[in-house]
């Protein structure tokens, strides 16, 4: 095994997830505030906003993240100069297939917060802007590091297509390695090193989730 291919195919995996990661909460994040906010419980409910913007967040998480890799390969040559071959040239492609998937999990998030600790602040004259900052985020903290660690984990799992732009990353390493043996690839160690790797970092990145939600969490403390 050449460690050092190990370790950029390491880095490369760990810079996909995490810029696309910030990028789709970026996006993701606000508009999942816009979905609860303007639902049909929600602070300000509007049909003629939450409706249009679930049809095009459930459009955005039908299309296979394969298919808009190809799609966006003009927008991805553009901006960075190039469409592929290099893994900076996954990041447009895994934002567009997790921003919308993130902000369902945020949606999901806050519509978990109770009605009755929004209504309570809500009765002593709390802005709009006071009651999703103090009360739905701080309520929701627990579940939005949970849906923060899934996302990252997800899209992890998408920088697998990064094979078909020779886009480098460990999943794809260990798929090439495949491509390459494919009578006897189960019995080199290169390719369960890569697939340790990978397990390795998505235990990493759930217990983190779980750590860090279960400090946030005010009702597992009390118990």
């Amino acid at each position: 095994m050449n460690w050092q291919n190990l370790l950029l195919a390491g880095a490369q995996t760990l810079l996909m997830t995490v810029l696309s990661t910030a990028l789709a909460y970026l996006v993701g994040l606000p508009l999942g505030v816009l979905l609860n906010v303007t639902s049909k419980k929600g602070l300000h409910p509007n049909r003629w906003v939450n409706l249009p913007l679930g049809v095009l967040i459930n459009v955005m998480r039908s299309v296979p993240c394969l298919i808009l890799i190809a799609i966006l390969m003009p927008l991805t040559r553009a901006v960075v100069g190039r469409g592929s071959g290099e893994w900076y040239t996954m990041i447009i492609p895994l934002f567009f297939a997790s921003f919308a998937f993130v902000s369902r999990l945020v949606e999901g998030s806050l519509n978990e917060v109770d009605e009755g600790a929004i209504e309570a602040v809500r009765s002593m004259g709390a802005s709009d802007a006071f009651l999703i900052k103090n009360v739905l985020f701080r309520e929701a903290k627990p579940h939005l590091y949970n849906g923060l660690a899934l996302a990252s984990i997800t899209i992890l799992g998408y920088t697998a297509f990064a094979y078909d732009l020779g886009a480098g990353g460990l999943i794809a390493s260990a798929y090439g390695y495949y491509a390459n043996h494919t009578s006897d690839y189960l019995g080199h160690p290169d390719i369960w090193v890569l697939i340790l790797a990978v397990v390795v970092i998505v235990q990493l990145i759930q217990e983190a989730g779980l750590y860090v939600e279960k400090k946030t969490d005010k009702r597992r403390t009390i118990q």
